[in-house]
Formats: C-alpha cells, structure tokens, sequence
C-alpha cells in the first residue's frame, strides 16, 4: 500500500481492528500532492466508520465557511454551503453584488483540509515500524499456496499474506493484475488543466472583499471554471483554475508542468474582474496540473487473488466533484470490515472479502468518475442537455452531489459481507 490518504486510512483502519499490516511508501516520508481538499457528508462518516482517531485528526484541521453578514466566526458562520455558483465571465452591472446563479448546500458543507496537514495529523496514529519508506512497488504477484511478493525498485522483496494497492493514480500493483500495456492500467488525460495556488487569506480579504474570500465560490464561465474555498483554519485561500483544451498533454509520466501567472490569466482573457484579481494574486511561477481519471478504460475488477486495489489505483476521478479522497476512505472503512470478519482470517477469505470488497466498491466508484467528468462539463457550460442554463444545472448538480453525499457507509458495509457470505456460499 502507499501512505497517502487512503493507504493511510486502511491501516489505522486495520490496526485498530488488530489486524498487522505495513505500509510501503515510495517517499522519503509521508507525503499527499496537491494542497486543499474538502470532505463531504459521506467521508465524514466513513473517518467515524474507519476509527475515531481519523475523525479526530480531520476536526484538527478542517476549515468551515467563515463569514455571515455581522461574523466572522465558524460556530455561525456558513458552515452547511459547499459552494456558491456564481457568474465569472460577466461582470456585474454598477452598484449590484455578482451574480449568485446557485448555492449547494448538505450537513458539513465544504468541511476543507489541506492535504498534507491532514495526513500530518493521521499519521501521528501510526505505530513506529510500520511504514517503510524509500520502496516503490514495481511488482507485485501471487505465488499459489505461498505468499504474495512485492518487488520494490531497490532490488528487494517482501512477503506478505496479501497485498493492498494503495499507490495512487500510476499504480504498478493496478499493472501487476491487469497487464502494463493494458490501457485499462492507466488514466487517461481528460483535455482539461488546472492551474493551483494558495494565496494569504489577508491579501484575497483586501482584494476581493471578505465574502468571495472567505467561503466557498465556483466561479463558472464557457470551457473554463475556477473554484476558491478556505483551508489552514481561515488562513488561507485555496484556488483552483480548470480550462479545456484541444491540445494533448506533453508528457503521460508527468501530472504537473511549470507555467506562469501570465498563462492563466490568458487562459481566462475576457472574463469578469473577480476571476481577474483571483489569478493576479498567485505566484508568478505557478503548476499546472493534468486532469486524469479512468472514464474511457475502467478497471474491470479491483481484486485478484489476495490482491487488491483501492482509492485512485483502483478508480482515479477527476476532481469536479471533490470526492476523490472521500470514496477513498468509503473504500477503507468497507475493506477493513471485510477484514475484520471471522470468514477473513484464511488465504480463502481473503480472497472472498477481496471479492465482496470489489463487488461492492466497483459500482458506486465507477459511477463517481462519470459523474464527476459530467459534472465538469456542467460547469464549463459543455454538457449535453444542460448547456448555460443554470436551472438546469443546479437539478443535475443537486442530484448528482445528494447521491454522493447521502452515502450510507453502515449500508455499504452491510452490503459487503452479504457479498462475503454468498462468495464463500458458492465459491469455496
């Protein structure tokens, strides 16, 4: 497994359950790319589902909407908006607010972290020994009635009873089951890039006013979105800048590429002034980053053998819904359930509750990465049957967040030990 999110998750999952297990990290240390993320109704319970300490550690460092009329404080500030949809590419008429064309809101609203100060906190429920670091996964098989083998870039192995790919969107454990040219082994560039930047919340506060810099804001216009939301407790706003585009990306083994401010203010030449001072105040050297997900070549099954695959190994989305990292966490807290179960504690059931874990995990996840390249199109104005009309927009946007925030995590891992149940039933 790896030690971002998710790999991290599954193991204090798996260690308050008793069950040993190791985390093998490519890095130097503990590490998650990337800056702000926000966590939705349903991750929230899945942190519960996995063990109370992932709660405590996300509370340490989750960030609310800030700001109401006459405060300025997160007890009663606007806690339940995820986000504001606003009007980016027109600027307001003299004298009126911009235009506010929906509000999305659930029970924890954006509930934002940065990433790394999140796993910061996790971690620190991480016995001494168990990670392992400098050991990247470049194989991994199966030897029957033996151990599962990993083979790690250094030259050396490992023995394990099985094996949990956690290693991310390049996963070599998703190339050791389904080929290394296997298209359904890699992502694939969605024609869409984000620019990202964190910028002082002060400095936004001064330039943009303390309601579009302290909430949450999507601000959308034509092949282009860009989305702001506080992180490191108000003190920071995270920005995000989408576009699409015709042209392919350099280089399939590289996420990011140097660009500069310059570039994405050309990206957005012609919209509105708040969009405008939004990329004025990042860096003058800023990343793009390559949207990836796993839309046109899915994985057709997570688990083989005692091999198996979750968070983006498995089912790499883009990010328009933001819930990449909280499906990861559902995956955690089914999977340790599974593993906890009595059926469990043999190389045989293993193998059932890697099956029942795939059985239940493949269609709601894989419905995640449709949903959430769709999503992106509804905001950039692209999608079929919606277009620019923002009525239309918010009834699929509303629909298509609730199916994701009304996730039921006990009902989820109810579901999987029936499929653990009927897989020893008929398979063994």
């Amino acid at each position: 497994m790896g030690g971002g999110i998710a790999g991290v998750t599954l193991a204090i999952a798996l260690l308050s359950r008793d069950i040993p297990c190791t985390i093998y990290e490519q890095g130097h240390n503990f590490a998650e790319i990337g800056a702000g993320v926000a966590f939705a109704p349903n991750s929230v319970r899945a942190m519960r589902a996995c063990d109370p300490n992932i709660y405590k550690a996300f509370q340490a460092v989750a960030t609310h909407n800030l700001w109401e009329s006459k405060c300025a404080d997160q007890a009663s500030g606007r806690k339940g908006t995820w986000f504001d949809f606003l009007d980016g590419f027109h600027d307001p008429k003299e004298g009126e607010e911009p235009k506010v064309f929906f509000s999305l809101l659930n029970d924890e609203g954006a509930n934002s972290v940065h990433r790394a100060h999140f796993l910061d906190e996790m971690v620190k429920y991480i016995p001494e020994g168990i990670a392992q670091f400098r050991k990247r996964v470049e194989k991994v098989e199966e030897v029957a009635n033996g151990p599962v083998i990993l083979h790690f870039a250094d030259g050396t192995t490992a023995e394990a009873d099985a094996v949990v790919g956690a290693d991310g969107v390049k996963s070599h454990v998703r190339q050791s089951l389904l080929g290394t040219e296997n298209p359904e082994s890699h992502a694939n560039y969605t024609y869409k890039y984000a620019y990202r930047g964190l910028i002082p919340m002060d400095r936004a506060i001064a330039e943009l006013g303390e309601d579009m810099a302290v909430n949450s804001k999507m601000h959308l216009g034509p092949d282009a979105h860009i989305l702001t939301f506080p992180i490191n407790k108000g003190n920071t706003m995270n920005v995000v800048a989408f576009t699409t585009t015709r042209e392919g990306w350099p280089d399939a083994h590289k996420s990011t590429r140097p660009a500069t401010k310059q570039d994405a203010l050309n990206d957005f030449k012609g919209w509105g002034k708040n969009v405008t001072h939004i990329l004025n105040l990042l860096e003058e050297n800023v990343d793009v980053w390559a949207i990836f997900d796993m839309l046109d070549h899915p994985a057709p099954f997570y688990a083989k053998g005692r091999i198996v695959m979750t968070g983006d190994a498995a089912h790499a989305t883009s990010p328009h819904h933001g819930s990449g990292a909280g499906f990861a966490i559902e995956d955690s807290a089914v999977l340790a359930e599974l593993l906890a179960t009595p059926q469990a504690k043999t190389p045989k059931g293993i193998k059932a509750a890697f099956q029942a874990f795939d059985m239940t995990r493949r269609p709601r996840t894989q419905w995640l990465i449709a949903s959430s390249r769709r999503t992106g199109e509804i905001y950039e104005g692209q999608a079929e049957g919606v277009g620019r009309d923002m009525e239309k927009a918010e009834v699929e946007l509303k629909e298509r967040c609730e199916k994701i925030w009304n996730g039921d995590i006990n009902a989820m891992i109810t579901e999987a030990k029936e499929h653990l149940d009927k897989v020893l039933e008929y398979t063994y």
